[in-house]
């Protein structure tokens, strides 16, 4: 198609994914943005993508726009696009034309489809041709693809334009309460895209929720239960990953290792083998590809300044908090743990106020920056003092311009956690801790 591709947002991390795979499909990309700076502009800079302000003089006739979902027709740019009769698709119909070219696994939940999305993607690609969308902001089109890996949003049901070949779900549970009603309305929104998958869809059996979906295709379980289809057994846990065997029912796979931490990680690795299983894969292949996995942007990546581990994580719900501890605590048993969590908006942190303070209160010493609003929600009735009080092990908020409190802790991790701009924090202290180190030496 001669079509240029302009996309509205982006820089938004599913958005700039989507804008890599266009362009190495060889389609023309181009798009506007905010001008501070984000993570996901470094690929689409590499890339060559024009990234422009906003402003409907962007809009010339022969584009098709792509809109970012966080913007609706009063948008400027999306108004411009309607004055002069322009096709107008949303980020979710887009990612459908892909899905219809291949054999397609989409990767939903609540927690860690990411983290799973980057794995399938990374172990596929290591054996067959592999495009994949990534919501870490990263992003592949191969114009002979076997598989096209992506993940799949539940926010506003956006996952409900999909209709993949496979499905995995990680999980279900409440969350997005700016949208959704109940628990069960968001069950609801689950069971709506395993209807709409084709031949089979791979749930963790653990979730009660996820037990009671009703779906066309078969649903293979997999988890550590007797009663799951793919069972990981024989889990061991050490400071340098994981390992486990694997059975299909009766039928031993083989067994496994992973230089990743944490329960989610094995459950992970479960699902992306069970579903190689299925597509006949060679599982030696497998294996070998699981070793080299080296994880997704912001999901618990790790450095050293001066005397301490930081590790950043985009945890932004006491279930992915517990999950990032729980990793952080296998791989580092014999050192203190701070947590330093940015919440993310306010409709949220009312929601699942007692359930972040438990969270939390797994780490040895917890710090709080200020709530980070999004662009649908500018103030709230809740402040970070009020989830600080409820914290057992500390809670106090930390600002911007005094970061001092966490030169306190020697030979530990500080754990960043956040999907807001909790970064800007951690760049500080690791300012003020390279100061520190360099006056002592």
């Amino acid at each position: 198609m001669n079509t240029t591709y302009f996309f509205v947002g982006i820089k938004g991390t599913g958005m700039s994914s989507l804008a890599l795979i266009l362009h190495d499909k060889g389609c023309k990309v181009i798009g506007s943005d905010i001008d501070k700076y984000t993570f996901t502009q470094r690929g689409l800079e590499q890339a060559g993508i024009e990234i422009l302000s906003f402003d409907a003089a962007n809009i010339k006739a022969g584009m098709t726009i792509i809109a970012g979902n966080a913007f609706g027709d009063d948008q400027v740019e999306i108004q411009r696009a309607h004055e002069l009769g322009l096709p107008v698709l949303t980020y979710p119909e887009t990612v459908e034309m892909i899905i219809e070219e291949t054999t397609s696994i989409g990767v939903a939940g609540a927690h860690g489809k990411t983290s799973t999305t980057g794995l399938l993607a990374h172990v596929l690609g290591g054996v067959s041709p592999t495009s994949y969308l990534v919501g870490d902001g990263s992003g592949k089109g191969l114009p002979d693809a076997r598989f096209f890996v992506f993940e799949a949003d539940e926010y506003r049901r956006h996952f409900g334009a999909y209709h993949p070949d496979y499905a995995i779900m990680t999980n279900i549970d409440f969350d997005h309460p700016d949208y959704f009603k109940s628990i069960d309305d968001v069950r609801d929104a689950f069971e709506t895209f395993a209807k709409q998958t084709k031949k089979g869809i791979f749930v963790w059996g653990e979730d009660k929720n996820l037990r009671k979906l009703q779906a066309h295709a078969p649903i293979y379980f997999y988890g550590t239960s007797e009663d799951d289809d793919f069972r990981a057994t024989n889990i061991k846990r050490t400071t340098k990953g994981s390992s486990f065997d694997v059975y299909h029912h009766d039928d031993f796979l083989g067994s496994y290792e992973i230089p990743m931490f944490g329960q989610h990680n094995v459950l992970n690795s479960l699902a992306v083998i069970a579903v190689s299983h299925m597509e006949k894969i060679d599982q030696d292949e497998i294996r070998r590809e699981l070793l080299t996995f080296k994880g997704v942007k912001r999901r618990f990546s790790e450095k050293k300044v001066a005397d301490m581990v930081i590790i950043d994580d985009y945890a932004h719900h006491p279930a992915e908090i517990r999950a990032t501890l729980d990793a952080a605590r296998q791989q580092y048993p014999d050192k203190q743990l701070i947590a330093v969590f940015q919440p993310h908006t306010f409709s949220r942190t009312i929601a699942l106020m007692d359930e972040f303070a438990t969270s939390l209160s797994l780490a040895d010493k917890v710090y709080l920056t200020p709530i980070f609003s999004s662009i649908r929600e500018h103030d709230g009735k809740v402040s970070s003092d009020d989830l600080g009080r409820k914290i057992a092990k500390g809670g106090s908020v930390l600002s911007l311009d005094n970061m001092s409190p966490l030169l306190e802790y020697h030979d530990a991790v500080a754990i960043f956690m956040g999907a807001g701009d909790i970064q800007k924090y951690e760049f500080e202290y690791e300012k003020l801790l390279s100061n520190l180190s360099l006056r002592n030496n």
